[in-house]
């Protein structure tokens, strides 16, 4: 297996091959293969957006669904324009666990990562 580099796309989101794999053993600890991941922003926190990531079974109007190995990513088209190029990603650490995000549209940047959880 070859190490894969990830391509950012300015037109639409991003999720990372490590992200992509979290997302997909989250749904198979759940036993569920109707949920998808369902990211949103609302404005406030400290980079100027704040972001909600969840499972969700809906589709709503307008959605704007990416598909990154097999993992359903979807965004509701107002967040679309604030999401595009952002990467998504996981990490793993001592001193930290949880997703990413790595948004360039965003006005600011965070020191403590308080708004990505």
């Amino acid at each position: 297996m070859t190490d894969q580099v990830t391509e950012r796309r300015t037109d639409q989101i991003n999720l990372s091959p490590v992200a992509a794999a979290k997302v997909r053993s989250l749904l198979d600890q759940e036993g569920r293969d109707d949920l998808q991941l369902r990211i949103s922003v609302q404005p406030g926190g400290c980079s100027g957006l704040r972001y909600q990531l969840f499972f969700d079974e809906r589709s709503l109007d307008g959605d704007v669904v990416s598909d990154f190995d097999g993992v359903a990513v979807v965004v509701d088209r107002m967040s679309v324009p604030y999401l595009n190029g952002a990467m998504i990603d996981f990490v793993d650490t001592i001193e930290k666990q949880g997703f990413t995000i790595d948004n360039p549209n965003a006005t600011g940047s965070c020191a403590c990562g308080d708004s990505f959880h």
